[in-house]
């Protein structure tokens, strides 16, 4: 396989991806805010196929550092699961959203993935042989709102151009980008899905949820391809969530 990052790595679908990276073969290196939660998601200390470090990615210090600390450990970069994200600010009517929420949603969602997507290109361009993938979290939020939640649907919106660009600008340098958008999988950030949220026409409704493994499974497909192929978006999904059909 390769060296995979996976940002966001110390709950949810980051941990479940980096898992499931290591049981396929990826030598994964796991960040996230606090080291605790990495070493749970490792399942105990680092081993020679995992890393573990504390980064804020909203931080270009410390994202160059994490990108220097898996060249130092692991000598390249083949895999960037652009990941870390927050929701904070959901369920705030526009009106009432503070600036200060605002702009910690863009820090966090957009900049630090393009501060992460951009120490990862610079990598893969760089080492021999030349080339490696991004996969960026997107979210169904990439297509269409919830109820308010104005900042994390513009970040995600953003994040498909994010996509786009570094597909466009990898190509003379074998990097290859695409993007995951998912809904419900069930994670600490849905559980109120299970209870009742804010439909689009009013109501409060309970939605369903599908397990984080199986977004997993996919992001492991997409890592897996040879670079001459690639998975420019892919929508993995409850079957049965209030996506499709009229809001």
């Amino acid at each position: 396989m390769g060296v995979a990052v996976v940002t966001g790595a110390g709950s949810g679908i980051g941990r479940e991806v980096a898992r499931a990276l290591a049981a396929a073969g990826w030598s994964v290196a796991l960040a996230g805010r606090r080291l605790g939660p990495l070493e749970e998601t490792a399942e105990g200390p680092a081993d020679a196929r995992t890393l573990c470090v504390p980064t804020d990615v909203t931080s270009p210090e410390e994202v160059a550092a994490l990108f220097d600390a898996v060249r130092d450990r692991f000598g390249r970069v083949d895999l960037l699961f652009n990941n870390a994200g927050t929701f904070a600010g959901g369920g705030t009517p526009v009106e009432d959203l503070a600036y200060d929420t605002w702009r910690a949603v863009v820090d966090v969602n957009l900049t630090g993935a393009f501060l992460c997507a951009q120490a990862a290109f610079r990598a893969m361009k760089e080492q021999s042989p030349q080339g490696g993938r991004i996969i960026n979290n997107g979210s169904i939020s990439a297509h269409v709102p919830r109820p308010h939640a104005i900042a994390y649907t513009a970040t995600k919106h953003a994040m498909t151009g994010l996509t786009r660009s570094l597909s466009l600008e990898g190509r003379p340098y074998r990097i290859a980008c695409g993007q995951i958008d998912i809904g419900n999988a069930a994670t600490e950030m849905t559980a109120r899905m299970r209870t009742g949220i804010l439909q689009a026409n009013g109501e409060l409704a309970a939605e369903p949820v599908m397990d984080a493994a199986d977004v997993a499974a996919t992001v492991v497909h997409m890592a897996a391809l040879p670079l001459e192929a690639n998975v420019q978006f892919a929508t993995v999904m409850a079957t049965a969530m209030p996506y499709i059909g009229r809001g």
